[in-house]
């Protein structure tokens, strides 16, 4: 791989990690802890929502995002000619 392709491939790379850690950022700790007096006036399923992001949202959300990060990856890696296959 040449330079200039190793470098765009890690700005990609930085940018979804970026992307990805912001979305969990926003789950995690502003609807769970910040916003959460603001949102547990939502209910859902018989749980306020704040508590619910704060209890099994984030998780959800975090195991989603480590799905649409492999499948990020693997495009990825496809494009720039790393891949294992």
């Amino acid at each position: 791989m040449s330079e200039k392709n190793l470098q765009q491939y890690w700005r990609d790379n930085l940018r979804y990690l970026a992307i990805l850690l912001s979305i969990w950022f926003l789950v995690s700790y502003v609807f769970g802890i910040f916003m959460v007096d603001t949102l547990n006036n939502i209910s859902v399923g018989g749980a306020k929502l704040g508590f619910w992001f704060a209890q099994q949202g984030a998780i959800y959300v975090f195991v989603v995002l480590i799905f649409v990060y492999v499948n990020w990856m693997n495009k990825l890696d496809k494009k720039y000619d790393v891949d294992e296959e």
